[in-house]
């Protein structure tokens, strides 16, 4: 692995150049290198962090990828990490024509980085060296501890992805001018979320009145904010009067664990927190990447587009760029290809900005020729996108923006699967082609680990209750047992685990529709043997 050369670095701040001038927001120190593919599949396990601490299970990937590679050989065009200075890698054998595709869609990779809202907690942090200080204090207790570092390790990464990442989310690019009241937080975080339940864009409207108000007057903002809020909620005011913030549970199982097991405060034990502190906020360095991969290579390949096509450099390469792009962005009709569907979600959005239909007066239209003419021509269309990139997860722009336009527009369908049995194989057909249907599809496929709490009203040193917010799904059952075990260690006590699990009720035929039962269920975790027991 070394540094690109001169003349491929000349080409880089050229492109940065061109980037800018579009619009595009970014550090100016970057740094890139050149890898081999035994570089990119040794890296791989550690998401390209070269200094990520070592792990078994990393070595376990990587030979698995050897194996994978005799078989499929390949070759990734870029990976790109958001540190600081950014740092991505490239293979040795890209032309100077293929380096500046590439470099414009690193280059928005890293603008989304640097500018998204969900990443604001990393904005000052140099994660590769960071990384190094942890690998080189993991590597210290394992000289001393042994084999019990990557027990601890294990146990830690097994609830790695119940941090509370969206709870620690700063507010500075959402609420400007002040620390929030109790009241505002009320507002925006549990009354419009979770009592009246509306669509995020909603959220972001309500913040931006308010953001407005403050710029006038600042001291005054909360109450013109709320005389407004009162006449449109007029429940608002006895919901908030009858709130008491809660003190008797925690949704970050790793951090109440840390700060609270009696396990962990013996000082023999203590060690264990450095290693646990590790990995949950390696976890939270991943977090937002993992709940944006369809906007962020959506917007990265819009650019490369866009930049790339009314870049002079292009000349001689048009066919050879146009067949690797489409390997790129062309939509899968089986499975997902998030750079397709996110940069035409990102194209879609632009063009109803451009014209005007983002607004009730359009969504009331149900002619499609009507729908299909309307045109206000404002040209705002950029400004549209680069709000997106600022303020918008997947599941935000998914739910927001994928319609029944968007649907026809690109010819999408959700795709069944059946087994046909005269010819014995399966067979693929069109089960649907409705926006929700396809909309469900998608959203169904992010990632969505499950909300759990720690009760701490029935938590004690012996003790550790925690409990699963159902949402519709039941938690994986093979890895409960595992999991309860390696918190029982990390504890010190006894685990209790309440869940919902879902119960066909009775066996039915072929024609009707099975029915099924929802039951709270308690496991038990204590030395090492878990026991289940119906509420």
């Amino acid at each position: 692995m070394y540094l690109i050369d001169q003349h491929t670095k000349k080409i880089m701040e050229e492109c940065k150049e061109r980037a800018r001038a579009a619009g595009l927001s970014f550090d100016n120190e970057t740094l890139e290198y050149i890898v081999t593919n035994r570089d990119m599949i040794n890296l791989g396990p550690k998401n390209m962090i070269p200094t990520l601490y070592d792990y078994w299970v990393h070595d376990v990937e990587v030979l698995k990828e050897q194996g994978k590679y005799k078989l499929y050989p390949g070759n990734p065009y870029e990976t790109v990490i958001n540190s600081r200075p950014a740092i991505s890698f490239y293979n040795d054998n890209n032309p100077d024509w293929l380096n500046i595709m590439i470099f414009y869609h690193v280059l928005a990779h890293i603008d989304f980085f640097q500018n998204n809202v969900l990443f604001e907690n990393l904005m000052t942090d140099d994660f590769v060296g960071l990384a190094l200080a942890d690998k080189r204090l993991i590597e210290n207790f394992r000289s001393t501890y042994g084999r019990w570092v990557d027990y601890v390790i294990e146990f830690s990464r097994s609830i790695d992805n119940i941090t509370g990442y969206f709870r620690m989310l700063p507010r500075q690019g959402l609420i400007s001018g002040k620390q929030l009241t109790s009241k505002l937080n009320f507002y925006f975080e549990i009354f419009l979320q979770e009592i009246i339940k509306v669509p995020q864009g909603q959220i972001f409207k309500e913040i931006e009145r308010y953001n407005h108000i403050g710029q006038s007057n600042l001291e005054l903002a909360e109450s013109v904010f709320f005389s407004e809020v009162r006449v449109k909620y007029p429940e608002f005011q006895a919901k908030y009067e009858n709130y008491i913030p809660s003190e008797n549970e925690s949704t970050d199982i790793m951090d109440f664990i840390c700060k609270h097991s009696p396990f962990l405060k013996k000082d023999q034990n203590r060690w264990m927190q450095s290693v646990m502190t590790i990995i949950r906020n390696t976890s939270l360095y991943f977090a937002p990447q993992i709940r944006t991969k369809i906007i962020n290579e959506g917007w990265a390949s819009y650019w490369h587009d866009e930049l790339f096509r009314s870049d002079d450099r292009i000349a001689g390469h048009e066919v050879d760029y146009a067949r690797i792009n489409a390997g790129v962005t062309a939509i899968s009709r089986v499975g997902l290809n998030p750079y397709a569907i996110g940069m035409r979600l990102i194209q879609h959005v632009e063009e109803l900005a451009d014209k005007g239909k983002i607004n009730y007066d359009f969504q009331k239209i149900n002619d499609a020729n009507g729908r299909l003419d309307y045109n206000k021509k404002t040209g705002k269309g950029k400004e549209a996108i680069f709000s997106l990139r600022k303020k918008f997860s997947d599941f935000m722009l998914l739910n927001t923006f994928i319609d029944q336009d968007f649907i026809n527009d690109h010819d999408l369908f959700v795709v069944g699967k059946r087994v046909n049995e005269e010819k014995g194989v399966y067979e693929y057909y069109i089960k649907s082609k409705k926006a929700d249907d396809y909309k469900k599809m998608i959203i169904d496929s992010l990632y969505h680990p499950a909300l759990i709490k720690v009760d701490v009203g029935r938590t004690d040193d012996e003790n550790l209750y925690l409990v699963h917010v159902f949402e519709g799904k039941q938690i994986y059952k093979p890895y409960i047992a595992d999991t309860l075990i390696g918190i029982e260690f990390l504890w010190g006590g006894k685990v209790y685990f309440e869940t919902t699990e879902i119960v066909r009720d009775q066996e039915t035929s072929a024609d009707e529709e099975p029915s099924f039962s929802y039951r709270k269920i308690l496991y038990t975790m204590e030395n090492k043997k878990i026991t289940k027991y119906q509420l």
